[in-house]
């Protein structure tokens, strides 16, 4: 539970003709994720399934995109599990062209539907300027030999002086139509030099040209019936090819879905990709397994070879460390908890595993900061019943849910209500100082423990100088450890201590020391970094344990909000009262409940995570029977 399975790197030795039941059978054990090893790669210079991949890749494309045009059912176990031969998955990906051309005859005939819907919608839109004349439009298109036509529209302010401008030229204008503080006018005049004169009077007074589309070529009204009509036709043509796609699915689907089931059958073995080689009639396979699963592997694989075959598993060296997958085990109550791990970045292989840790230290926080009985017994029920979007998230909101409400009855609130019963730990506000150093206590607990968790880590990983004297090893959480007691004998007593004071300095001269030699720069240089990252560190580590003041600023704030609603509620009386009790707790439980949930993922991540692990490792992915493109 606190470290990553121990893994195993693998060799599986057998007959090239054996490879893809041996693939198969791996995908359905779930526990071997294949990787490529260049030591083999002179030995077996060969990498089998080549057109077998490009034949699985093709099928796949084409059966994502029929997906879009036929609704399948979701995917169901299949057993028994069988091997998919080349024939057949090229059989399979020619059927699937066949059927993906009937789809795409369908898609383009719906596509130029829908061309036409959008050119009806652009001229209907169009027709709208020209409802109000009763004249054959057909007359208004092209130009003519000796008289200068223009349509369009204008602010009707500008209206009454263009009329005059343009009489002054032997134009005429008439308005047809007018909305939106605009009108729509027809002007008339001759053909000849004050052509371009009018066109310049019009750009003054804001004339905007309509264009008439030679589709337009009758009297409005006929024009809009016409188009009306032809928009029923469009609908009902839409109607037959929906229901013409809807047969053609119900007499496809049964084909396609077993389609569908004969690419998971041979996806293991694309997905093993350059993890399987071979010469001539000797083909290997490698990559991981949980030392724990050997046996089912080994005892799977000899049910289902007809051949003989031999396993070689090896513990990788700690040098080697960085090239392990790491296999985190997760369970419906952990699921969530190591997704928001993943987050963060998947710890390497040998370190300790974060999972549990986080869990236990978020959902405490989230409760002492978010404590109130009737608070969390909403969260629990809200995420019970919405369970089905929540999914594997149902247990962390339940789990936040019930330390909310465990808090709550130690910090004696219901609802906010803090006279209903006696609080069994204490009431927040009654002693802001004490929550204040309970979080402070909290913060250094929560500190040296991940400062120890880096220790482990970096020792696992063979870099003791780095366990002793880096950041937050052993000289830096000592040093951190010696100022605080010093600090602590200095309030009760008035003194620092001799024995913290030397240990501080010891401390400081160690850690000094330490980034002298790892600096590497001029005397001068090397000297202003060890000091400046020597100084660092231990302010980093003050400043991190003062952000934990925030787990009793945010229980202060929880009850502060609530006496806030209780003085407007009072305010108001009767109805009013109780919607505003209402109002104000579901304020409340959204707002201060996601800022709550925020701050812990934050000291999760920058004050522990940040300091003990990398997050750069491998995540273990092992070969499983899935539909889809193999990686």
């Amino acid at each position: 539970m606190f470290k990553p399975l121990p893994m195993k790197q693998v060799v599986i030795q057998l007959l090239a003709d054996d490879l893809p039941r041996a693939a198969l059978t791996l995908a359905e054990l779930g526990v071997f994720s294949p990787s490529s090893q260049e030591a083999f790669t002179e030995p077996f210079p060969d990498v089998p399934g080549s057109h077998y991949r490009e034949l699985y890749h093709q099928a796949c494309s084409r059966l994502q995109k029929i997906e879009t045009h036929i609704r399948l059912a979701p995917v169901l176990p299949v057993i028994p599990t069988w091997v998919v031969s080349e024939a057949e998955l090229a059989t399979s990906n020619d059927w699937l062209g066949e059927v993906w051309e009937r789809c795409s005859s369908f898609e383009e005939h719906f596509r130029r539907l829908t061309d036409e819907e959008q050119t009806l919608n652009q001229l209907e839109q169009t027709l709208e300027n020209f409802t109000s004349l009763n004249i054959d439009l057909s007359l208004l298109h092209g130009d003519r030999l000796f008289l200068d036509l223009h349509i369009g529209m204008l602010p009707s302010v500008n209206v009454p002086k263009l009329r005059e401008a343009i009489t002054l030229a032997d134009y005429l204008l008439f308005s047809y139509m007018e909305n939106s503080n605009h009108t729509h006018v027809i002007i008339l005049g001759p053909k000849g030099e004050r052509e371009q004169e009018l066109l310049s009077v019009l750009d003054t007074a804001g004339f905007h040209a309509l264009e008439i589309p030679p589709e337009l070529d009758n009297q409005p009204q006929k024009v809009s019936a016409d188009l009306l009509q032809r928009r029923r036709e469009l609908a009902e043509e839409k109607t037959e090819r929906l229901l013409a796609m809807q047969a053609c699915g119900d007499e496809l689907r049964t084909q396609l879905e077993q389609a569908r089931q004969l690419l998971i059958m041979a996806k293991p073995y694309v997905a093993l990709e350059d993890a399987a080689r071979n010469r001539g009639n000797l083909g290997i396979i490698t990559g991981w397994i949980p030392e724990r699963e050997l046996p089912r592997v080994a005892t799977a694989l000899t049910k289902s070879l007809d051949n003989p075959f031999h396993i070689t598993a090896h513990t990788p060296s700690r040098s080697h460390h960085h090239e392990v997958p790491t296999y985190l085990p997760v369970n419906w109550l952990t699921r969530a908890f190591s997704t928001l791990v993943k987050q963060y970045g998947v710890p390497r292989y040998g370190e300790i595993n974060p999972t549990l840790i986080f869990a236990l230290s978020f959902i405490a926080m989230f409760g002492m900061m978010f404590g109130d009985v009737g608070h969390g017994a909403v969260i629990i029920t809200t995420a019970w019943l919405g369970r089905k979007r929540l999914k594997s998230f149902t247990p962390f909101a339940v789990c936040a849910g019930l330390s909310a409400s465990l808090f709550g009855l130690l910090y004696g609130s219901l609802f906010g209500y803090e006279h209903l019963f006696h609080a069994i730990w204490i009431a927040p506000l009654s002693d802001p100082l004490y929550m204040l150093s309970m979080a402070l206590y909290w913060g250094i607990g929560f500190m040296v423990i991940i400062s120890l968790l880096y220790i482990h880590n970096r020792l696992v990983s063979g870099e003791v100088t780095h366990a002793l004297f880096d950041t937050n090893g052993v000289v830096s959480i000592s040093l951190y450890l010696s100022v605080l007691a010093g600090l602590y004998r200095l309030y009760q007593t008035g003194h620092f201590g001799l024995l913290p004071a030397a240990i501080s300095i010891l401390m400081l001269v160690l850690l000094f020391a330490f980034k002298l030699i790892e600096t590497h720069a001029a005397p001068g240089e090397r000297m202003l970094v060890a000091t400046i990252e020597t100084f660092e560190t231990l302010t980093g580590y003050i400043s991190n344990t003062l952000s934990f003041l925030r787990v009793a600023a945010f229980s202060l704030n929880h009850v502060a909000l609530a006496i806030a609603v209780f003085t407007l509620a009072d305010m108001l009386g009767g109805t009013g009262h109780w919607l505003m009790v209402v109002a104000g707790n579901l304020f409340i439980l959204i707002l201060e409940g996601a800022i709550v949930t925020i701050q812990a993922l934050r000291l999760e991540y920058y004050e522990g995570f940040s300091r003990f692990y990398s997050g750069d490792g491998e995540e273990f992915k092992p070969l499983t029977l899935a539909v889809g493109r193999a990686k």
